[in-house]
């Protein structure tokens, strides 16, 4: 069996949750003073190559407020607790692949928040996303590049 860095399964054990469930998340869209957006631009499956939102899944056995903690360190570099957050809601997120098997589609339920936080883009972690950028929303409804999963973050058009 190998190890995926995931910390609690086995590649081969990961293939099969992700065949069969769908998975836990929680998406930070995080905003500075001006309300831009920090995203980052994926470096791996799923939504590879696109501009998204800093998150993560949700470990078993592992609280929302301990998830949330962990990956808002591991991708913002600093801790931050959900009872600082705005919650924005439930959304469901298909993807035709998976971070192990590009083959294997993916489903995710998540529970997107949002907090101010204005890190320095140069310190941020990059495992996940190549690289970060402030996008002003008005941007990020009208630019291919930043994946249709962020874009459902952004409030409704009034008609």
């Amino acid at each position: 069996m190998q190890s995926t860095g995931q910390g609690w399964l086995s590649d081969d054990a990961f293939r099969q949750v992700v065949a069969h469930t769908p998975l836990v998340s929680l998406d930070f869209v995080v905003t500075n003073a001006r309300g831009e957006w920090l995203l980052g631009q994926r470096v791996n499956r799923p939504a590879q190559g696109s501009w998204f939102v800093p998150g993560g899944r949700v470990r078993k056995n592992e609280t929302l407020d301990a998830a949330a903690q962990r990956l808002t360190m591991d991708e913002l570099g600093q801790a931050t607790e959900l009872a600082g957050m705005r919650f924005l809601g439930v959304f469901q997120h298909f993807y035709a692949d998976s971070m192990l098997d590009p083959e294997l589609s993916t489903h995710y339920v998540v529970l997107a928040y949002q907090l101010r936080l204005e890190p320095a883009l140069e310190t941020l972690p990059r495992q996940q996303h190549g690289g970060y950028r402030w996008w002003p929303p008005h941007a990020i409804a009208h630019d291919e590049t930043v994946h249709a999963n962020t874009r459902a973050y952004l409030p409704p058009v009034p008609s």
